[in-house]
């Protein structure tokens, strides 16, 4: 099958991990043992350092058609020539087709963006961010810990999105599924509802407590 070259297409060593889906400009450390994945890795790390993460679904086994690149920014040679890194998320792609998959899977990949917007995005930025606020306040609360949001919360909508999807935890299928909108606004409409789901329900359990302390 021929790609158009006006279209940003480009092979990719991939990665599948279960249950891990990666976005742009944030940070996944790896332990890599396994002996092709290994190979993988020593051979990048001579190239661009880059290779693709995709998600495995954890029921059907299925390796998701989309994922997002990383980049290897810093690693540590353990014995045995396993290796830690730490890896940053670059841009999202969609799977096109696998070009081999031994000794580790390569696939033809074509990068993706969000569409521009033509609506103004800082209404429903500003409410997944006061959202998202709420929900690390009651989660202190509930917990009896102090939780603070970091202070380089990111400022742009689309940056934002990606912040607040990876910080998601053990719902990768849903996590999957915004990484794969291509509207910023949707997304961000998407996690708005979410975290009002998460605050109606910590606030619940925060009033339960205090009837019972």
């Amino acid at each position: 099958m021929s790609y158009s070259s006006s279209v940003a297409v480009r092979e990719l060593p991939l990665f599948p991990l279960p249950e891990v889906v990666l976005f742009p400009g944030r940070p996944l450390p790896l332990h890599i043992f396994e002996f092709r994945y290994r190979i993988m890795m020593n051979t990048i790390m001579e190239y661009d350092r880059r290779f693709g993460v995709l998600m495995i679904d954890p029921i059907t086994g299925e390796i998701a058609k989309y994922g997002c690149c990383a980049e290897i920014v810093h690693f540590q040679r353990l014995p045995d020539d396993r290796l830690k890194m730490l890896t940053i998320g670059q841009q999202r792609f969609k799977l096109l087709e696998y070009v081999r998959e031994k000794p580790y899977r390569v696939g033809l990949v074509e990068w993706i963006e969000d569409q521009p917007s033509r609506e103004n995005l800082r209404p429903i930025t500003k409410e997944v961010e006061t959202l998202l606020r709420d929900v690390v306040h009651l989660s202190g609360k509930l917990s009896d810990q102090p939780i603070e949001l970091p202070e380089d919360l990111p400022d742009s909508p689309v940056e934002l999105s990606y912040w607040v999807a990876s910080n998601f935890y053990g719902v990768a299928n849903e996590q999957q599924s915004l990484l794969e909108m291509q509207n910023t606004a949707k997304r961000l409409q998407r996690e708005a509802e979410i975290l009002t789901n998460a605050r109606n329900n910590l606030a619940a359990r925060t009033a339960l407590k205090d009837v019972f302390n």
